[in-house]
C-alpha cells in the first residue's frame, strides 16, 4: 500500500502568518483571543474572538488572502513553488460572502488556484478539513495523483457569528477547552494548507518524509444535528486507529471547542479509547483556547500542532485550561507535556450534522523532517 506523507505546512492564525509562528505561540501557552477590534459583530457582551492582525496578510476578500498566504507557505515548506499537472487541490469548507466579494466562485478561487491542479470542493461543517485530508490521502493511495494539497480559509463575519450565537454556543469569556468552568466557544479566523505526497515520490526529490498520514475515518449521520455523541466519537477514533494499524497513541490533538456538552462527550470517548489501548496517561491538548475555533478549517492548525508534537516530542499546553475535568486515563495539558520518542498522534474533528472525522499521523523513523534543497514538485503555476 502506498505511504502518504506530509511534506508541507502553511498557516495564517490570529498569531499572524506562519506555521512556526503558530507553534511557538501555542507551545508557550499564549492566547490571541480579545474583544473584536475590526468587526461590527452582533455581540451583546464583547465576547472574545481570534482576529488575524490587520497588517499580517494583505488582500481582500480576507478569506482568499488567508488561503493564498497559507498555500504559498505550504508549497515553500515542501520545497517547491508549484504543483505538477496531476496535482489535486482540495478546498475545504463553505463560508458566507463578505461585502465586496465577487459572487463568481471561479473568479474567487482563480487567483489562489494553481492552474495545473485539479480542484475538488468538500464541505462537512467544522470537520471539513479533516474530511479533506482523508479524501486526499485516499486519492494518492488509489494512484489518482501523486500530490494533493488540502487548503481553506475562514474570515470572521456577522452571519456565522449570529448563527452560533443563536444556538448559544459562544462563550462570554475566552474559550477554555476541557476546563470545569468552560462555557462555550470563541470564534477565530485564518487559513491553512497541508501538502500530501506519495512517500516514494517525496523521497526521490529530497522532501520531508518523516510524518505519515497513517489512518483516517470519515463518518456522516447517525447522530443529533448539533450535540456530540461519545459513542460515535469513540467509534470514529477506533476506526482511524484500525485503519492506521497501530495499537498505541502518544498524543491526541482534540477538537475540544470549549462547549460543556461537546468536551464532555469527547473526553468520555477518549477515555474509552485509552482504556482499550491500555493507556493510563494519554496526553491530550487543544488549540482553540489560544486562537479560537476556525470553523471549517479548524483541523488545519490541529494537524500542524500534531506534526510539530511528533517532531519535537512535546505536547503543547491548552490555553485557558486552569481547572481540568477529572479523567482516569487522560493527561490534559495546562502546561507542556514531554513525550519520549512519540510515534503516533491522533487529530479529532467534528461538525454539526453529525460530521465526525479522525486523522492518525505516525512518525517514520530515520526519515528527514525537512526538505534538503528538494527538487520542485512541479513548475511554478501561480
Amino acid at each position: 500500500m502506498t505511504d502518504v506523507v506530509i511534506t508541507g505546512l502553511g498557516l495564517v492564525t490570529p498569531f499572524g502568518p506562519g506555521a512556526g509562528v503558530f507553534w511557538e505561540a501555542l507551545r508557550t501557552g499564549r492566547c490571541a483571543l480579545a474583544a473584536p477590534a475590526r468587526f461590527d459583530l452582533p455581540s451583546e457582551h464583547g465576547e472574545p474572538v481570534g482576529e488575524v492582525p490587520p497588517d499580517a496578510v494583505v488582500g481582500v476578500p480576507r478569506k482568499r488572502a488567508y488561503l493564498a498566504a497559507a498555500l504559498s507557505e505550504a508549497l515553500e515548506s515542501a520545497g517547491s513553488s508549484g504543483l505538477p499537472d496531476d496535482a489535486l487541490l482540495v478546498l475545504v469548507g463553505q463560508a458566507p460572502w463578505e461585502p465586496g466579494d465577487d459572487p463568481d466562485w471561479h473568479e474567487f478561487v482563480g487567483p489562489v488556484q494553481p492552474r495545473a491542479a485539479r480542484t475538488t470542493y468538500l464541505t462537512h461543517a467544522c470537520a471539513s478539513a479533516a474530511f479533506g485530508i482523508g479524501f486526499a490521502r485516499d486519492a494518492i493511495r488509489a494512484g489518482l495523483t501523486g500530490t494533493a494539497v488540502v487548503a481553506g480559509g475562514s474570515a470572521l463575519n456577522r452571519y456565522e457569528y449570529a448563527s452560533l450565537q443563536a444556538v448559544r454556543a459562544i462563550s462570554r469569556s475566552a474559550a477554555r477547552p476541557f476546563d470545569r468552568a468552560r462555557s462555550g466557544i470563541s470564534i477565530g479566523e485564518g487559513g491553512g494548507a497541508v501538502v500530501l505526497e506519495d512517500a516514494s515520490r517525496a523521497a526521490a526529490r529530497g522532501a520531508a518524509t518523516d510524518v505519515l498520514v497513517a489512518g483516517a475515518c470519515r463518518r456522516v449521520g447517525a447522530g443529533k444535528s448539533a450535540a456530540s455523541d461519545a459513542g460515535l466519537i469513540e467509534e470514529c477514533v477506533r476506526e482511524a486507529l484500525a485503519d492506521a494499524r497501530v495499537d498505541r497513541l502518544d498524543h491526541v490533538h482534540a477538537h475540544a471547542t470549549g462547549t460543556p456538552q461537546g468536551d464532555q462527550a469527547e473526553l468520555a470517548a477518549l477515555e474509552a479509547v485509552a482504556a482499550a489501548l491500555g493507556h493510563d496517561d494519554l496526553p491530550v491538548s487543544s488549540h482553540k483556547g489560544a486562537i479560537g475555533h476556525l470553523l471549517h478549517v479548524s483541523c488545519l492548525p490541529a494537524v500542524v500542532a500534531a506534526v510539530k508534537a511528533l517532531r519535537t516530542g512535546e505536547t503543547p499546553p491548552t490555553a485557558g485550561l486552569a481547572d481540568p475535568e477529572p479523567t482516569k486515563r487522560l493527561r490534559l495539558a495546562p502546561g507542556r507535556i514531554p513525550v519520549d520518542e512519540p510515534a503516533t498522534a491522533a487529530v479529532t474533528s467534528f461538525g454539526f450534522g453529525s460530521n465526525n472525522s479522525t486523522v492518525v499521523l505516525a512518525r517514520r523513523p530515520n526519515q528527514p523532517a525537512g526538505h534538503r534543497r528538494a527538487e520542485p514538485i512541479g513548475r511554478p503555476t501561480w
